[in-house]
């Protein structure tokens, strides 16, 4: 069946914001979607545990070049923690291993506890996490009962709000920098308020700026692709939208020739050096390119979209 799939699909460029469902892994529900647009080429990225749900952004055909650079961005939670019980997996798919008295905080306290979390800190990554150590995934040893050393990493929280605090139930918002672990964060949290908690249920709203109302449900993909695929193909975003946060760059045709082609072009452009986003006179979008401090652009990933760019 897998063959057959592969021998029909067809080539899809675009992103689509997946609001994913609890119950699936991020490559699962990667697999779902690419099937109902018959898309050839697909990844995703900023993997939401099985349990997890919310934003998944999924990338076809060329729409796969972003994938890096939106693991990277930034991500904004909505995050329910159960507090007086720890699990071993740190949410509420693990087994109990301990539990303890929950304080009685009013909504300021928590609120001055959870802003003490602002700022540039480090973070120890989880046992139950994806990361490899010694060419093992660190899950895989936790399944075995092994627990090893792990090196705290950067992290850097701009945001954190309550929303909601009731006898053993702690929700608030939070936006973070990329490789954060919101467990390991409930887990501080409660640390600092003298007792253990959880995660039940973690809910991300936003990756790299996009918006919440520009998810679409599986339910909803499932029905488009049945009744109208080519309109569910037009409701994809084009690549450049990931980007947005770069400046750009519009080259003449000569030099957006010259970029097509991975050549190296000299531009009038007195951006700062960085990437951007790098377009044609016609508004095409082209790629991103490294602007050096002499003006030089390197191409950094060409896109070949041609007519099919949204």
């Amino acid at each position: 069946m897998g063959r057959r799939t592969d021998s029909r699909s067809e080539p899809v460029d675009g992103l689509l914001l997946l609001n994913k469902p609890s119950g699936l892994t991020s490559n699962q529900a990667l697999q779902k979607v690419k099937r109902l647009l018959n898309a050839r080429k697909a990844g995703h990225t900023g993997s939401l545990d099985p349990s997890a749900t919310g934003m998944l952004p999924l990338c076809f055909g060329e729409a796969t070049k972003v994938c890096a650079f939106l693991l990277d961005a930034d991500k904004t939670y909505r995050v329910t923690a159960r507090l007086g019980v720890a699990t071993d997996t740190g949410d509420a798919d693990g087994s109990e291993t301990q539990t303890a008295e929950v304080p009685e905080l009013s909504a300021e306290q928590w609120q001055d506890l959870l802003s003490g979390f602002l700022g540039d800190s480090e973070q120890v990554p989880p046992m139950y996490s994806a990361l490899k150590q010694g060419g093992q995934r660190l899950y895989k040893m936790a399944r075995r009962g092994e627990t090893v050393e792990r090196k705290p990493r950067p992290i850097r929280i701009d945001a954190i709000s309550l929303l909601e605090n009731a006898g053993n139930r702690l929700v608030f918002r939070v936006h973070c920098s990329k490789g954060t672990y919101v467990r390991t964060l409930v887990e501080d949290i409660a640390a600092k308020a003298g007792t253990v908690a959880h995660t039940a249920h973690l809910h991300r709203e936003n990756v790299a700026g996009f918006e919440s109302a520009d998810m679409l449900d599986l339910n909803s993909i499932e029905h488009a692709a049945k009744g109208d695929l080519q309109g569910l193909r037009e409701r994809l975003l084009p690549p450049d939208a990931a980007l947005q946060g770069m400046p750009d760059v519009t080259l003449d045709q000569i030099g957006a020739d010259r970029f097509r082609a991975g050549q190296e072009i000299s531009t009038c452009s007195e951006g700062a050096p960085g990437l951007v986003r790098v377009y044609s006179e016609a508004k095409e979008f082209l790629g991103v390119g490294e602007l050096s401090g002499n003006g030089s652009l390197a191409p950094k990933r060409v896109f070949q979209l041609g007519e099919k760019n949204p």
